[in-house]
């Protein structure tokens, strides 16, 4: 950057001190308060995992039909449970003794703590012999209190060892049924915050030292991402503690990543400014508040575009996503915060050495636009700049559809939302493979109790409900059962008769409502249990007088699914249309925000054709959620406009002096090496959330992590500059600089 030499007795190559005042004391004051805060809320981070939601009523809003049925029958129950069984398995058969045994765990099953005991059925056996299961459900909501994550997961471990302390150590004992998938996936999330933030410390320490060459420097950025991690984990603690929002073990996940990432890359951008100007300065305050205030602007439009965007999931029918919005947004927002006034604070503060042992001196010869490997590049796209963009757009275009019908996004199940296989994998596969797959999670239907018959005979005829006595029948009143078995001296029945339980025991209407039970012959998530609550939704809505609706984990499941597909279609749009506001105040124009997002848009697209091509031939994985789209361009277009934002605040800085062509070769040459830096950071830092067993959180980090660095090397190196150097001015059209001399 071309700099005058003072005039003014300063030594040359420095500048006049630059004028403080009241902003930078208020900036002093906000960094020791983020100091303090962030440090009490790092104890916040290990306490997240106690008010996660991970069910999917957690996810569901409330106008869903499942949860709107789910509402209805607690009044039917002050007890509320999850679906569970435990497998029994002996690949020769089971013998007398292991019979005998598991009639021993099914009591001491039953006795454990956090088990709904009056649904502890009698045991199973398949035809073969070899496998038995037992109907152990877990207590979920009691008297109108949820019981947490953590919880559950203790007490589904205590299922087990209590079942395996019960029998001969060498009988397999495995847990099944949405219970145990359900505590699969909380453990997953076991450690989170020491694991996910120890691998993503690791990563971007490896980066930084590779960046600066300094055994100290990296230790600053890293820091300040703890402070403003800690400052967000109690916040969002104290307001999902409040039941303000739902926090998830994916979205808590993300916020760590996300963090750590964007933090270190508002941290470079700074810190990269801070020695340009440590050259010019030699007052180190002076040169600080100069790179506070020439890169404020970027990395603020850089954060509110972000949050923006996150916040635009607020339009969202599913929790989860309504909910990710604000936990990612607050943990931007802090990290802005903390990086814009604790780093530069304690940047400053401590001097030069920082930089050991590349020390910045006062020389003012540093004219870093024409020097360099983005020099040279910013030559080559300024020579070639045609050739370079339409051979980028080419690129792009192809990397889209080599493998975008490999994309494949009707869902996962349970089993297949692992990369590696827990235990209850491994159960839920004896269990369908020798039992009834759809026992233990039936649709559940309520529906006017006068029109009970005609509902259990409607439900009985669609396709896919079990066929045979007891398939469809009213729900049992647990209370009546228990005061039976109390009057028979607390002996439970080992076999029951065939077909519904007697009337005497039904739940009883409430406010004219009943509850009926339909087994389903397909496993609950299952592409065919789903199709069968569809089928039961279209026959049982048709039926007159019966205003019967269904719900239970398979209708769960496919709300989830369906709320999925219709946020993707709402909210990428109102994405765009905020990014594109955001832009054109910041860029005071509006040809270069179209051009930048569709930039962005096409980056976005090519992402996908290579996840299509590597999840199904690469990673082998089933599938993709389908809410991986949303979660993937929220990420993808809110962070990589980023680097547009940072590499276009710059270029129009240039051309103010340099006219626009130059200033698009000067912008990309200054700000090449820091945001491809920044960008490395991001996409290693994402590509941590591969370390979770978790195939939607692989999927997301991998999309995440292989589209910043194509948004980084390919659209914002070449395609970006390329295009805005042969369109020259009228890119910032309709602004002054479109009509200024060139």
């Amino acid at each position: 950057m071309t700099r005058v030499e003072s005039t003014d007795g300063t030594p040359a190559g420095t500048v006049a001190r630059v004028t403080r005042g009241w902003p930078v004391f208020t900036v002093v004051a906000l960094a020791v308060v983020a100091f303090f805060l962030g440090g009490i809320g790092g104890s916040f981070q290990s306490k997240l995992t106690e008010v996660q939601k991970n069910d999917n009523a957690s996810y569901l809003s409330a106008s869903a039909e499942s949860t709107i049925v789910a509402n209805e029958t607690a009044k039917f129950v002050n007890v509320e449970t999850i679906p569970g069984a435990v497998v029994f398995h002996r690949d020769g058969g089971l013998t007398d003794a292991d019979k005998a045994a598991i009639d021993s765990a099914r009591v001491s099953m039953a006795s454990v703590q956090g088990v709904d005991a009056s649904g502890v059925t009698p045991t199973q056996y398949s035809t073969d012999g070899t496998t038995a299961s037992v109907y152990v459900p877990l207590i979920a909501k009691e008297d109108g209190t949820s019981v947490v994550g953590p919880d559950l997961a203790a007490a589904e471990q205590n299922v087990i060892d209590a079942a395996r302390n019960a029998v001969s150590p060498d009988l397999q004992v495995l847990p099944a049924g949405p219970g145990g998938l359900l505590v699969a996936f909380i453990d997953a999330f076991e450690g989170l915050d020491s694991t996910l933030i120890a691998v993503a410390l690791l990563v971007v320490i490896t980066i930084l030292l590779v960046v600066y060459r300094s055994p100290v420097l990296w230790f600053f950025p890293l820091f300040s991402a703890l402070l403003a991690l800690g400052l967000s984990s109690m916040i969002i603690y104290l307001l999902a503690d409040h039941e303000v929002l739902t926090l998830t073990g994916q979205s808590q996940g993300i916020l760590f990543v996300l963090v750590i990432g964007a933090g270190t890359d508002y941290a470079l951008l700074l810190i990269s400014r801070y020695r340009e100007e440590l050259h010019f300065h030699d007052n180190r305050f002076d040169a600080m508040i100069k790179a506070w205030k020439e890169s404020a602007p970027a990395i603020t439009a850089s954060a509110v575009t972000v949050v923006l965007g996150l916040l635009c999931l607020g339009f969202s029918e599913l929790n989860s996503n309504k909910s990710l919005g604000p936990v990612a947004a607050i943990g931007i927002a802090c990290t802005y915060l903390v990086m814009m006034t604790f780093l530069p604070v304690a940047l400053s503060a401590v001097g030069r050495w920082v930089f050991w042992p590349r020390r910045p001196r006062v020389d003012g010869a540093t004219d870093i636009a024409t020097h360099g490997l983005w020099g040279r590049i910013a030559d080559v796209v300024g020579r070639r700049d045609r050739p370079a963009w339409i051979a980028a757009t080419a690129l792009l275009v192809g990397l889209f559809a080599v493998g975008i019908g490999s994309l494949q996004t009707d869902g996962l199940t349970a089993t297949e939302n692992f990369t590696n296989e827990p235990e209850a994998i491994r159960g839920q596969a004896l269990y369908d493979a020798n039992f009834d797959q759809g026992a233990g999670a039936p649709a559940v239907i309520t529906a006017n109790a006068s029109s009970t018959d005609a509902v259990i005979r409607a439900a009985s005829g669609v396709e896919g409900v079990r066929q045979g006595p007891g398939s469809v029948c009213v729900q049992v009143d647990i209370a009546k059962v228990k005061a039976l078995l109390q009057n028979s001296g607390g002996a439970a029945p080992q076999q029951l008769p065939p077909g519904c339980p007697p009337a005497l025991l039904n739940v009883a209407p409430i406010d004219g409502r009943t509850v009926i039970n339909a087994a389903l012959a397909d496993s609950y998530d299952s592409p065919a249990a789903l199709q069968t609550v569809e089928r039961l939704r279209d026959t049982l809505h048709a039926l007159p007088g019966a205003d019967a609706q269904v719900g239970g984990s398979s209708a769960a499941t496919l709300d989830l699914h369906t709320a999925a597909v219709h946020d993707r279609n709402l909210i990428i749009p109102i994405v765009l249309v905020v990014i594109f506001v955001v832009l054109a105040v910041l860029l005071r124009a509006l040809l270069t925000p179209l051009i930048l997002i569709a930039t962005v848009v096409l980056s976005f697209a090519a992402t996908l054709g290579v996840c299509g091509f590597f999840f199904t031939h690469v990673f082998h994985f089933a599938g993709a959620d389908q809410a991986f789209p949303l979660y993937a361009f929220v990420f993808l277009v809110a962070l990589g406009i980023d680097y547009n934002i940072f590499l276009m605040t710059r270029v129009r800085e240039e051309t103010q002096t340099h006219g626009t062509r130059t200033g698009v070769l000067r912008g990309l040459a200054v700000t090449g090496g820091v945001i491809t830096s920044a960008g490395v950071v991001l996409a290693g830092t994402f590509a941590v959330l591969g370390v979770l067993p978790l195939v939607f959180l692989a999927e997301v980090g991998f999309a995440v992590a292989f589209g910043v660095l194509l948004d980084t090397i390919i659209v914002r190196s070449v395609l970006v500059p390329a295009l805005s150097h042969d369109i020259g001015k009228p890119i910032w059209w309709p602004s002054k600089l479109a009509r200024a001399k060139d």
